[in-house]
């Protein structure tokens, strides 16, 4: 069964992700200055299926390294990270509900470094598009921007999960729009809170969007 299980992980998933990711008409927009490291790249966790695999295909001309995925300690992250690790990612394992003080210094040394940190600010277990706290309070503190991935598809299976999980349909269209957001420092705690909670507004799927 863990045969199986790896097998199905390191193998048969990543292979239909690159597959799937091949045969999506995807529209980029893209804003006008791309950071050249040390940021976080982000996209909500229901679409992921689409996010990994543009994220590493928009930062493979501008970062030296690898991406680092921040994967949770779950079942479903030891899949995830398997299928990730195969199609070239770098990780960090854990989450804000668990092994958070491993994730919190793996993304400090990963920013001082240079390099750049890819995570589903809403996952593992949502509030669905809701950024946490904690990502935002590390990218003030390293004065690091935020790439997010707004996706839609326009053709998708919704699986019926917290993140509305989608499987975008083979051969569809997806529009991406990325936008850069400056993260400032925050003089208090209210302020941060109120500035994630905008990004989550600004960003949730019922928001348009436009290029940044």
């Amino acid at each position: 069964m863990l045969f199986f299980q790896l097998f199905l992980s390191r193998t048969v998933l990543p292979a239909a992700m690159r597959l799937l990711h091949r045969t999506l008409r995807k529209r980029v927009i893209l804003p006008k200055q791309l950071p050249n490291g040390g940021f976080i790249a982000a996209f909500w966790h229901g679409k992921m299926l689409t996010g990994w695999l543009t994220v590493a295909d928009t930062l493979r001309n501008i970062c030296a390294s690898a991406p680092i995925a921040v994967v949770s300690l779950s079942k479903d992250g030891e899949i995830l990270a398997n299928a990730l690790h195969a199609l070239g990612f770098q990780l960090i394992r854990g989450s804000s509900s668990r092994g958070r003080d491993a994730v919190r210094l793996g993304i400090q040394s990963a920013l001082e470094r240079g390099a750049v940190v890819v995570l589903t600010p809403d996952g593992p277990r949502g509030p669905k598009e809701s950024f946490k706290y904690g990502a935002i309070r590390l990218a003030a503190q390293y004065r690091s921007p935020i790439l997010f991935f707004a996706i839609t598809h326009q053709r998708a299976w919704r699986l019926r999960s917290w993140d509305s999980f989608e499987i975008p349909k083979p051969f569809s269209a997806v529009d991406i729009v990325v936008h850069c957001v400056d993260v400032p420092p925050f003089e208090d705690e209210q302020r941060l809170r109120d500035f994630s909670d905008g990004l989550s507004a600004r960003f949730s799927s019922a928001a348009p969007q436009s290029g940044a």
